[in-house]
């Protein structure tokens, strides 16, 4: 039922298309690798599933085998009507537009604690990162996602206090989920194969620990804190926290950044005034 790499292929040339570049497009082209995705992600019937850059519908199928009901969406006016054509028979809604710029609201109603929406999706390298964030700011409908991402950007998003990866996105991420990656992916799953291999991961929305005004006021500390990770805090939040108050959140002046988890950010946010 899903696609095959001869099959992808077929689809490309029958419409004189290619992967676009800018778009960032590599098609996943093995049926295990997808249904892997599929039940990594937990999903089954009558889920409510939405996929960001669906492109040929590989995932979309699997998604669908599983049961699910599921919302696609994709930026390519050039693939859509192929995606509409490979979906047609199944409980699939195409929706075009930039997810960066969607009004997610209309497109999956407002949130619904009995039926929450999971994200499960091959997301572009390029926009990974700020698109995690945004829907985890901005679309409280979204209760988990499971992402193919870049490797290295997976790693950054589910990384732990001390790890080479751990940065600014860990400690956002952290702020709405608990995440992990929980695979890897080959290049040669992929039409056309990128240089680089994949990651999975698995982010389950929890409860934030403070209000907006709270989350501005550690990530201003955190973008500070990280933007010269490898001087010590005394240095690195000089003109927003004084050594005095950093040790006042129970923490060591001497300290950097990357060793600091999201409770330690939260005190020293508190401590202010």
């Amino acid at each position: 039922m899903t696609h095959t790499p001869t099959a992808i292929r077929a689809l490309l040339e029958a419409h004189g298309l290619e992967p676009s570049r800018a778009l960032g497009q590599n098609f996943v082209a093995d049926p295990n690798t997808v249904r892997r995705i599929a039940r990594l992600a937990g999903v089954g019937p009558g889920d409510r599933v939405v996929e960001i850059g669906a492109g040929l519908g590989s995932l979309t199928l699997a998604l669908v085998e599983a049961g699910a009901s599921v919302t696609a969406v994709e930026i390519d006016r050039h693939l859509l009507p192929i995606l509409e054509e490979v979906v047609a028979p199944h409980d699939v809604t195409v929706v075009p537009g930039d997810a960066m710029a969607l009004d997610w609201a209309s497109v999956l109603g407002p949130p619904d604690p009995e039926r929450p929406w999971a994200l499960v999706a091959n997301l572009p390298y390029n926009i990974a990162t700020p698109l995690v964030l945004d829907l985890l700011a901005g679309v409280p409908q979204i209760e988990r996602m499971l992402v193919m991402v870049q490797r290295e950007v997976g790693e950054r998003l589910a990384a732990r206090p001390g790890q080479k990866a751990y940065g600014i996105p860990s400690v956002k991420v952290a702020w709405w989920a608990a995440a992990e990656v929980v695979g890897r992916v080959p290049p040669s799953v992929f039409v056309p194969a990128p240089r680089v291999d994949s990651a999975l991961v698995d982010v389950r929305r929890r409860p934030a620990p403070g209000d907006d005004d709270l989350r501005r006021d550690v990530f201003a500390l955190v973008e500070a804190g990280f933007g010269q990770r490898r001087k010590m805090l005394r240095r690195s939040l000089a003109g927003l926290r004084t050594p005095a108050e950093i040790e006042a959140a129970g923490l060591r002046p001497e300290a950097r950044a990357e060793e600091l988890e999201l409770a330690d950010w939260v005190r020293l946010a508190q401590g202010a005034g």
